[in-house]
């Protein structure tokens, strides 16, 4: 193979514009025992396939898996005890007595004073919740002039 062919391709591979056949050519030279002396510093750049083709894998992986019947076992634990907590669950949600008190007063009067406290507690805070509303309207009004929607 003529030298100048070697160094043009050597200098294509290295710009990377060489083509798939191109570089197999050079491969096809640095493996044979042919190269010229100034390119010898090459033969590993493009010997690499080779040895990478011959070298192979041959560790065995031990593979550590469950024995199927402590799989089984272990589902039906699980099954036991979600069904045992949600038994209990339930049983002891139906034992317990059910309370008819739910603040109820005999007389009027007394009832529409505790009515009055309890709505004057919610409009409270229902007013801190406008006045935060003014606050993102003046935010919302602010940016729509920035931005100009």
């Amino acid at each position: 193979m003529a030298m100048d062919r070697i160094e043009y391709l050597l200098e294509k591979y290295f710009e990377a514009e060489t083509s798939i056949a191109e570089e197999q050519e050079l491969k096809d030279y640095f493996i044979s025992p042919n190269v010229a002396p100034p390119q010898k510093q090459y033969k590993p750049l493009f010997g690499y396939a080779v040895q990478a083709k011959k070298e192979q894998f041959y560790a065995t992986i031990p593979l550590n898996t469950l024995k199927r019947k402590g799989l089984v076992w272990l589902s039906v634990a699980a099954s036991v005890a979600v069904l045992l907590g949600v038994g209990l669950f339930t049983f002891n949600d139906f034992n317990q007595p059910k309370s008819e008190d739910y603040g109820t007063y005999d007389d009027p009067e007394v009832a529409f004073r505790e009515t009055q406290k309890v709505l004057a507690i919610i409009s409270e805070h229902v007013n801190k919740g406008i006045g935060s509303i003014g606050y993102l309207n003046e935010y919302e009004q602010s940016k729509n002039k920035i931005f100009k929607k």
